[in-house]
């Protein structure tokens, strides 16, 4: 039983209406964590949009997006991130083996995913102290400066979603893992 208000996304109003009209249309429902957040805070739902949309214009690719939330959900245990970024990976092409492997924490068969990975799991894990050689160890992986730092702004996205699924326990509306 999700532990916060949601108010049913056909009652909203405002500027949480008008959120969940581009949810709605961008990917033809509202997810469950969309509703509870815009339900709670139509500007923190829009800052979380808002920073997606930034992620997708910058120089990660949709892949490495979704293996650093995929880790980071798995390093959090968040059951919804860990179902919706499962299948989002899915859907850009990551192979469900590779999938499994990332939020678990093993490598999965695609190299360069795993060094982004390993990265964004260290910075989670230390809370962002690390040491020169991991940074050195992304860097040599073929990840630029611009990476690194949309890799950290990814960080931040997942955890505050994790963290509001874990506070709201969000009902998981996408496949189970």
């Amino acid at each position: 039983m999700e532990r916060l208000n949601r108010q049913p996304v056909a009652e909203a109003t405002g500027q949480a209406a008008e959120l969940f009209a581009g949810i709605k249309r961008a990917v033809g429902m509202v997810p469950n964590a969309y509703a509870a957040i815009g339900s709670n805070s139509p500007a923190a739902l829009q800052i979380v949009l808002a920073t997606g949309d930034a992620l997708g214009k910058g120089a990660l690719s949709r892949k490495e997006v979704e293996a650093i939330k995929l880790a980071i959900s798995g390093v959090a245990d968040c059951d919804y991130c860990l179902a919706a970024h499962s299948l989002a990976g899915k859907k850009v092409g990551i192979a469900a083996d590779d999938v499994a492997a990332l939020r678990e924490g093993r490598d999965s068969a695609d190299a360069h995913l795993n060094a982004i990975a390993t990265f964004a799991r260290t910075v989670f894990s230390s809370r962002g102290t690390v040491p020169a050689a991991v940074v050195d160890a992304v860097k040599a992986a073929g990840y630029s400066d611009q990476q690194i730092t949309e890799t950290l702004l990814a960080i931040a996205d997942i955890t505050f979603t994790n963290l509001f699924n874990r506070v709201n326990d969000t009902v998981v509306d996408f496949p189970k893992i």
